[in-house]
């Protein structure tokens, strides 16, 4: 006889501490949305260069990773929930220093300081979304929580930028501040939890990421360099709109692919994702040539592509090593194929042009394929 399936485990937004999750998230993803593009403004307005403004967010970026490279070690002696709420309130603490100064070094130490909260927020997210709820609901519990860092960027990047032409930037700056240190207080709505694998003493097998963090890498890259060249490729009129619904694509993309990977399996899922981003990467390549139009189809098709992948490769590693692992791993090729994304687009921009630039992008996503498909022991 069957045994009834109860709401409890229908949905991971039944479970409290996992909605509280959801909740700090948003506060934390707020206070890093918000001045992602405002920093570097803030620079430019104290007189620095276009070179050195945009150091503050690779100083951030790169401090990040650092601290994400760390956070395996720390999560096998902390407690997870601490460490999110830590890494949550340093986004917020040092923010309203920037108004401090607008002085070079100033800016790069706050940033340097928000990085390492920004590094222990992204590895314990991701952890404490696996931990948190069964295993069978992970794929839409990662999905739930994409939503929760996605809409931030997509309502605050340009929101950001907006209100400190309006309220100017020594208020943005306290308001910032203050949504991630309130957030960090909702530790006090979550469970304490130690992982599974600690439970049962799994060891971490890195090398059984290695193929999912590739495909992950490779698309984290490809998405860095289109939105950063993009607005240069085709028209003005159409970046914004383009932009905006790569944005909303994405966060499709991973309720899609985490409601379908609980169902049907997420190397069922990963595979036809990859080859759905190549396609929409070749369409902009398309529209980078000749008709500008057809970037819309291309961010949409890219953008449902990206998200989906970004879903099933976050579950795949979880489900082939530790969750402080595999946390940190995925969370290292978000980050990092973003900054190598820019750079690299730039490269071949520079030596070969936008559609040409674009269209290898789109084949090597689909060169990526292979891996997708193939399980590593």
């Amino acid at each position: 006889m069957r045994t009834p399936v109860s709401n409890e485990s229908r949905t991971p937004l039944r479970q409290r501490s996992f909605r509280f999750l959801l909740i700090a998230t948003v506060g934390g993803f707020s206070g890093y949305a918000l001045l992602l593009p405002v920093v570097p403004l803030w620079a430019v307005a104290g007189g620095a260069g276009e070179i050195a403004a945009g150091a503050t967010n690779a100083v951030f970026m790169l401090v990040t990773v650092l601290a994400q490279l760390a956070m395996p070690w720390l999560l096998r002696r902390m407690d997870c929930r601490g460490l999110f709420a830590l890494g949550t309130a340093m986004i917020g603490l040092p923010t309203p220093l920037f108004a401090l100064s607008s002085d070079m070094w100033v800016l790069l130490g706050v940033s340097a300081l928000r990085g390492i909260g920004f590094g222990v927020l992204t590895v314990t997210g991701s952890a404490l979304t696996a931990e948190l709820v069964p295993v069978a609901q992970r794929g839409r519990a990662a999905a739930y929580y994409g939503l929760a860092i996605g809409l931030p960027n997509v309502a605050l990047l340009p929101a950001g930028v907006w209100l400190s032409g309006r309220i100017g930037f020594g208020p943005l700056f306290w308001a910032a501040g203050a949504i991630p240190v309130l957030a960090a207080l909702t530790i006090l709505g979550i469970e304490r939890v130690r992982t599974r694998d600690q439970e049962r003493g799994a060891r971490a097998r890195p090398v059984a990421l290695l193929p999912s963090w590739t495909v992950m890498a490779v698309n984290t890259a490809a998405a860095g360099g289109l939105t950063a060249f993009l607005p240069l490729a085709v028209t003005s009129s159409v970046a914004p709109a383009a932009l905006l619904i790569f944005a909303a694509a994405t966060m499709l993309g991973r309720w899609l692919a985490g409601h379908l990977g609980d169902r049907f399996g997420q190397q069922g899922v990963l595979a036809p994702s990859v080859l759905f981003g190549g396609f929409g990467v070749l369409l902009l390549a398309l529209a980078a040539w000749t008709a500008d139009p057809v970037a819309l189809a291309g961010a949409a098709v890219f953008g449902t592509g990206f998200g989906a992948v970004q879903n099933t490769t976050l579950i795949l590693m979880l489900e082939r090593a530790d969750s402080a692992t595999a946390s940190t791993a995925w969370n290292i090729a978000y980050d990092g194929g973003h900054g190598l994304g820019a750079i690299g687009f730039g490269v071949l921009i520079a030596a070969s042009g936008y559609p040409v630039t674009f269209a290898i992008t789109g084949a090597l996503l689909l060169a990526c394929r292979a891996l997708a498909g193939r399980r590593w022991a």
